[in-house]
C-alpha cells in the first residue's frame, strides 16, 4: 500500500490527485488489476469526476453546500457535522481499473480528494493489485 500526502489550504477544497495516483500505479508494476483509493478521514472524501473544466470542482462544492447546510440542531461538539455529512455523501473510496499498467479512467475523468474541514494535512491510501 502507498500513502499520498495532501495538504489543503481552505475549509472546503477539491484537489485533483490523478497524477499522484497514476505515479503510484506505474510504480506498482501491475499490468492489469484494480486501484483502490481510500481516504482515512471522516471529514474528507474521494470521487471520480470531470477534470477537463476547472469549474466542475467549484460547482461540486456549491451543489453540496446547497444539499447540506449548517443546522443549529446538529449536536456534534466539534461543530463540523456538515463536513461529516458531505464526506458520507461523497464517500471515502473509489476503485479504478488498471489496464496496461495505467489507471483506466474515462477520457474526461480525474480522481479528486475532497476536503470539507480544512485546511489540513491529509493522507490518501492507494492499493494496487
Amino acid at each position: 500500500m502507498y500513502e499520498l500526502n495532501v495538504e489543503t489550504k481552505r475549509k472546503e477544497e477539491i484537489v485533483d490527485i490523478t497524477d499522484d495516483v497514476s505515479r503510484v500505479v506505474a510504480d506498482a508494476g501491475v499490468d492489469y488489476g484494480a486501484c483502490v483509493v481510500f481516504v482515512p478521514h471522516t471529514t474528507a472524501g474521494v470521487t471520480v469526476n470531470e477534470n477537463a473544466d476547472p469549474d466542475v470542482k467549484s460547482d461540486m462544492l456549491l451543489g453540496l453546500g446547497d444539499i447540506v447546510k449548517n443546522d443549529a440542531r446538529f449536536r456534534h461538539a466539534e461543530g463540523n457535522s456538515v463536513a461529516h455529512i458531505k464526506s458520507t455523501l461523497v464517500g471515502c473510496s473509489v476503485t479504478v481499473p488498471v489496464k496496461d499498467g495505467k489507471i483506466a479512467l474515462g477520457r474526461w475523468q480525474g480522481i479528486y480528494f475532497c476536503e470539507f474541514d480544512g485546511g489540513r494535512k491529509r493522507k490518501v491510501r492507494v492499493l494496487v493489485k
